[in-house]
Order: structure tokens, then sequence, then C-alpha cells
């Protein structure tokens, strides 16, 4: 039904879905602090030893090289932390946007119903061709 709506294909809607929830579980599980205690896990590890970590942690190579040059060039340079105030004006933003956003969900919602009911009304009672 939604692949004849917006005109794709079911499988490439599944493969679409599949992508995503793999991308998601992928992208939640390694918070900021599990990635800084990685590094750190694995900072006296030789290279074998640190591919068999990766392996059974289910992380890659690249990606904790990564999250290793991440850690280093936020020691290096201090500035690029954000001080209180900073942090005090950003949590304030994010509230405003997810104020602006559960304000639009809640606008869609009743658009969608608004559709809906529009065309439960047409299949209830079609317009004659005279009108």
């Amino acid at each position: 039904m939604v692949s004849r709506e917006i005109g794709v294909s079911t499988s490439t809607l599944e493969r679409w879905r599949a992508d995503a929830l793999a991308t998601g579980e992928r992208a939640g599980i390694w918070t900021a602090a599990a990635r800084l205690e990685a590094v750190l896990a694995t900072a006296a590890m030789s290279q074998a030893e640190t591919a068999a970590w990766c392996r059974s942690q289910g992380v890659y190579p690249g990606e904790l090289a990564q999250w290793r040059q991440a850690a280093q060039a936020a020691l290096e340079d201090p500035s690029t932390a954000p001080s209180g105030t900073a942090n005090a004006v950003e949590r304030r933003r994010v509230k405003a946007l997810e104020r602006e956003l559960r304000r639009k969900d809640k606008a869609l919602a009743e658009a969608a119903a608004l559709l809906v009911l529009s065309k439960k009304l047409e299949a209830l009672y079609p317009r004659d061709a005279d009108e």
C-alpha cells in the first residue's frame, strides 16, 4: 500500500528499512563515554590484541583509531571544550528545538488524520460527475 502511494517497490522499501535499523542500532551502542573507555582499554594492547578485542566488541579497528584521534584532538585543544554557559545555551536551544519538533509532529498528525477522514468521506459519499 505504501509502496504504491510513493511509487517505490516493496523490496526497495524493505532494504531501506533494514539499512535504517542496522544504522540506528550501531550508532546507539557507543556513547562518548563508552568510546573513551574503549580507547583507554585498548591503549596498552598490541595490534593483535586490539584486533581481537575489536572483533569481540563488534567494532572496526578503523573506528577505534578514529575514536583515539578524536580523544587526542580534544585533549590537545582545550579551547574546543564547551564552557558552562555554552552548555546552558545549548541546552536551551535543544529544548526549544524539541518543543518546535513536538508542535510540528502534532500538526502533521492532525493533517494526516484530516486526510484520512476526507478519504473516508469521499468513499462513503462519492461525488457525482454533475457536481
